[in-house]
């Protein structure tokens, strides 16, 4: 029909997926992705963003397109006609069971010669979304319905992807970032303007429909909103209160670093949202922070953020992270309220009453959050104060530390100190406890890839092989292999979590040089701790930075037993974090005069 605009085909879609899986460089990925961007229009570069993360929605949405592969192998059968044993054993061999659909499939196109009506970007978002939204009796039969339905009319490449969508194993190496910088290479720059916009609204297909419009000035029209998280402003840490300070101009604000659980609560007259540092709604495990910031923030509508830490309704001290996670369940909320009980600390004010407040220093950000707060034992600010010197900082450590914190966040308070969504910077610097003595502290590391055990560990998973993130490059780099710490339903629960994302090739965001028996999509994070931080000819966390033809690497690692699944992977420890780790032990080991190798 004249005048009617062009609609992309899923063919189309899946041409540009094969060149981007076919690459681990993220330069062609993004040069392939602002191709496709520029042959979309607005309403699909939004879909099209999700989809190639492996996505329908923003994590704040709360809703999954995660299908099992058990759905999914019945599907084919319904479409193929092939016996689910025999489906199975395919997936055995082959690990993909998006290729097991393509191998399908192209049996079947040859012997068959159905006209297949073309599927459309369109159409095939539509039907995920009602795929991902069917719930209650008999959702199951009709998730495998509609899902045969596309099948049916898929080609056997664009079956491939289709079902490597619905089970949540794209494969593509592609981040959000790679996205981003697509989005502003094809607008011809405005990239910092394009990462704000995402980082204040947490959903990259807005961001690339705004862009895909209007271009540049299309993101900058995106602010923050209520019931809509911001991405949080991260912090980078050093060792010791001489560097913080010298780094920060001889003046912050140190406060308490609690051991509980980051959340952003937005208020908007007596309805309340939690949202979890991922961006996650968890506003229904916390019943009893909705009912404390209902009656505790004295504003009609506002964003703050606050560490909620668990304590002993008993002794009234405070308990450690791994406590606080018994409150992340579906079932008896209540009951877990009741056992686990929370404080919230607040420490900061990003909106109130209808104002921003990102672009305000960090002292003014407070003194307002203050304004709203109707302290109480349990509901109040951040223990803090004005520090200028490495002594008042060391003295408030240890007073952190004897209330049971972590250690101390220490925040620039110059004019610069705005809320940066989303950053990682020197504006706020993590000074943990164990950082003045030897590598005691934690990091939380990635798993790229693992290796099967030995003797009774035989035939699982025994040894990971874990990363760091460069947030630099984007990518995920060794430091160290740990076999030590698990418990046999460690190792039990790893082999089941980790076998189905194995991949047989080397994932495009991952740096190594050593090749385990499986690689791994880079998705769990995992604390560790170690002896200490040693250069290493194998593993790429730091190469050459510090050494010619050498990394980093943890010497002694070991799990602690704790599963960070509050983190995402760019969540964990850094590259730079580690490096900086390093020098701080060479300061030590030569009586406080850093020594570089040569």
């Amino acid at each position: 029909m004249a005048g009617r605009r062009a609609v992309l085909d899923f063919s189309r879609l899946v041409s540009f997926y094969e060149r981007l899986e076919s690459t681990t460089k993220r330069l062609e990925m993004r040069d392939i992705l602002v191709e496709l961007f520029r042959e979309c229009e607005p309403d699909e570069a939004g879909k099209i963003a999700y989809l190639t993360l492996g996505e329908l929605y923003p994590a704040h949405v709360g809703i999954e397109l995660g299908m099992a592969e058990k759905l999914a192998i019945r599907a084919l059968r319904l479409v193929t006609g092939v016996d689910e044993q025999r489906i199975e054993e395919m997936l055995r061999k082959t690990g993909d069971l998006g290729l097991v659909a393509e191998q399908l499939l192209s049996s079947r196109r040859a012997q068959t010669t159905l006209s297949l009506e073309e599927l459309t970007v369109e159409r095939v978002y539509s039907q995920l979304e009602k795929i991902a939204r069917f719930s209650g009796e008999g959702a199951m039969e009709m998730k495998v319905k509609a899902l045969s339905g596309l099948l049916a009319q898929a080609s056997p490449k664009e079956a491939k992807y289709l079902i490597r969508l619905v089970t949540g194993k794209m494969r593509l190496g592609v981040a959000d970032m790679t996205i981003i910088d697509a989005l502003a290479s094809m607008s011809g720059g405005g990239k910092e303007e394009i990462e704000r916009a995402y980082n204040l609204c947490s959903d990259i297909g807005l961001v690339a429909s705004k862009v895909k419009a209007e271009g540049v000035k299309g993101a900058s029209s995106i602010g923050m909103r209520l019931g809509v998280p911001v991405r949080p402003m991260l912090a980078e840490r050093l060792t010791s209160a001489e560097e913080i300070l010298e780094k920060l101009g001889n003046n912050g604000y140190a406060e308490y670093k609690y051991d509980g659980e980051r959340m952003q609560i937005h208020k908007f007259d007596s309805e309340i949202i939690i949202f979890s540092r991922r961006q996650e709604n968890i506003t229904s495990q916390f019943p009893d922070v909705v009912e404390m910031c209902r009656r505790g923030i004295k504003a009609r509508t506002a964003i703050v953020e606050c560490e909620a830490v668990a304590y002993d309704p008993d002794t009234g001290d405070m308990l450690p992270f791994q406590e606080l996670m018994h409150r992340r369940r579906k079932y008896d909320i209540e009951k877990a309220a009741q056992l686990y009980p929370v404080s919230l600390f607040f420490f900061d004010a990003l909106y109130i009453d209808g104002e921003p407040l990102i672009d305000l220093p960090l002292l003014e950000r407070r003194e307002r959050l203050a304004r709203i707060l109707e302290v109480s034992d349990n509901f109040m600010l951040t223990e803090g104060v004005v520090v200028s010197d490495p002594e008042t900082l060391d003295k408030f450590m240890l007073r952190a530390v004897e209330a049971g914190c972590e250690g101390v966040m220490v925040k620039d308070i110059s004019p610069k100190s705005i809320y940066r969504a989303g950053a990682r910077g020197w504006l706020w610097i993590k000074y943990k406890r164990s950082y003045v003595s030897k590598l005691t502290d934690t990091l939380d590391l990635v798993v790229v890839g693992a290796f099967y055990g030995k003797g009774k560990r035989s035939g699982r998973i025994g040894t990971l092989l874990m990363a760091a993130y460069d947030d630099e490059a984007d990518v995920f780099k060794t430091v160290c292999k740990v076999g030590t710490g698990f418990k046999d339903e460690d190792l039990e629960h790893l082999t089941r979590t980790l076998t189905p994302m194995a991949m047989s090739q080397k994932p495009a965001r991952v740096e190594s040089i050593m090749e385990p028996d499986i690689w791994v999509r880079p998705e769990m994070v995992l604390e560790i701790v170690g002896d200490e931080i040693t250069l290493s000819p194998i593993h790429t966390c730091g190469w050459g930075v510090l050494a010619k033809d050498a990394g980093l690497a943890v010497r002694f690692p070991r799990f602690t037993g704790r599963y960070r699944e509050d983190k995402s992977p760019e969540d964990a420890t850094t590259v730079k974090e580690i490096i900086e780790m390093y020098k701080s032990q060479l300061k030590t080991i030569v009586g406080g005069e850093e020594s570089e190798p040569t």
